[in-house]
């Protein structure tokens, strides 16, 4: 198992980037969490998950070992896919997610694209005794500002996150009417998530 990779970015987006190590680039997966840490670095630590398929291997990084570990726990649940897990994180840090498993919040769940109200109760079941160990305070979730105009972007993102084209389009119009302040592309796309919930 590949602990961390460390290098240079040399290509990112809000769901992937291309990390170069000695020459070899790596096709990493990332939460909009861990987009968030990174848009402005040039250089990166990401400690990660490898998931093998019969048709690929992929490989997921995260900017806190903390991410990782919900990620590795998130997926353990019968019904949470890596991609599906990858959206949790995005939709929530870690520690708002945490907070939802330790307080039973099934609706914070639900609202994520992928997770049906089963599928959100079965994660608090599965997981509740297992973050409880991690000794996590709880707080409540707190709503993101939103950023501008990087609507190409954030419609690419929320494609590759599996999202039709013409609703993302409409949705957000809509946030960057709301908040005309957005100017990040990590937060229109949780206040696009936010709006089709």
């Amino acid at each position: 198992m590949i602990a961390y990779v460390e290098g240079n970015i040399s290509y990112k987006a809000p769901n992937h980037i291309f990390l170069d190590i000695g020459g070899l680039a790596y096709d990493v997966q990332i939460s909009l969490n861990t987009y968030a840490e990174v848009e402005s670095l040039e250089k990166v630590k990401l400690f990660t998950h490898l998931i093998v398929r019969e048709d690929s291997h992929s490989l997921y990084g995260f900017y806190t070992m903390e991410e990782k570990d919900l990620f590795t726990k998130l997926i353990s649940v019968s019904g949470i896919g890596p991609n599906t897990a990858r959206v949790i994180l995005s939709y929530m840090t870690p520690k708002e997610a945490k907070s939802a498993i330790l307080t039973d919040n099934v609706a914070a769940f639900k609202k994520v694209k992928g997770v049906g109200p089963k599928t959100a109760q079965r994660l608090i079941l599965d997981l509740k005794d297992k973050v409880a160990k991690d000794g996590i305070e709880v707080e409540l979730p707190k709503s993101d500002l939103a950023s501008s105009s990087i609507r190409e972007e954030a419609i690419s993102a929320m494609l590759a996150l599996g999202f039709n084209k013409n609703a993302v389009s409409k949705q957000i119009e809509k946030a960057l009417n709301e908040n005309p302040s957005i100017n990040q592309v990590e937060n229109l796309i949780k206040a696009v998530l936010r709006q089709l919930s």
